[in-house]
């Protein structure tokens, strides 16, 4: 089980030995891996692997079974203030009648609380995270209007406007067209050259390997983590994605749906 540490030490975010999961039973097992501030981490694995609870586990929304999950110097969930979550986009719902601005406004709430009224240099710092994820001109717009690429980038907006130490995002590129997933990206790279650490679940084996300072491969335990050079090998990929990895006779291997 995991124990308070003292003191923030020299990473952000830190597993050792961990399994994760819910009510007391693990569905994530040895997960051991050490995130640095201004680095970046990709989660690759198949579907219902763990990356989510991965994720989750660290927002204090998932147990830690064994092992210990150190967040920003605490146990997880005493550091939510310091951290972001975008979560998959069709967890929100896009019939709620509210606008891109207000949506990100909400990034600002943890800090200033519920209850208090935004200041003006809160619903600045909003306007500014929709001005660097490109929306500037769609505030007013309601968000359930806007495009699937398009919201996605609202919620990458809210996320900075929450002026994380730590961003974790789910599967943030799922149905995003180029042009969104260019300006995410675009950010995320900001945002790490800046000094926070960035956790990304994806699928994209890909992106992995171009973003990632480290690439944790997992599918009901951690396979490997470390550089992609390492990590997104057709070894390691054929153990953790079994029959959906085929390597291809340029030395390439890629994913199948099942």
């Amino acid at each position: 089980m995991t124990e308070p540490e003292t003191a923030v030490t020299g990473s952000v975010l830190r597993f050792a030995r961990a399994a994760v999961g819910y009510r007391g039973r693990a569905v994530l097992h040895d997960v051991t891996f050490d995130l640095g501030a201004g680095r970046t981490a990709a989660l690759v694995g198949p579907n219902g692997g763990g990356k989510s609870t991965l994720i989750r586990s660290v927002l204090g929304m998932a147990d830690v079974v064994e092992g210990t999950v150190t967040v920003l110097g605490a146990v997880p969930g005493r550091a939510l203030g310091q951290i972001a979550y975008v979560p998959q986009l069709d967890t929100l719902d896009a019939d709620f009648p509210v606008s891109a601005a207000h949506v990100v406004l909400m990034g600002r709430y943890r800090l200033i609380g519920w209850w208090r009224p935004t200041r003006a240099a809160d619903r600045r710092i909003a306007e500014e995270a929709l001005d660097r994820v490109g929306l500037a001109g769609r505030a007013r717009d309601r968000f359930g209007l806007l495009s699937g690429g398009q919201r996605q980038r609202v919620l990458v907006a809210r996320a900075l406007a929450a002026q994380p130490r730590l961003l974790l995002l789910d599967e943030p590129f799922n149905g995003v067209d180029a042009v969104s997933q260019a300006a995410i990206l675009r950010v995320l790279a900001e945002l790490a050259a800046d000094g926070t650490a960035v956790v990304i679940s994806t699928h994209d084996l890909s992106l992995a390997g171009r973003v990632a300072d480290l690439v944790c491969l997992v599918n009901g335990r951690q396979y490997a983590a470390g550089r992609p050079g390492e990590t997104l090998t057709a070894g390691l990929l054929r153990q953790a994605y079994g029959s959906q990895a085929i390597e291809l006779g340029d030395g390439r291997t890629v994913l199948v749906e099942p």
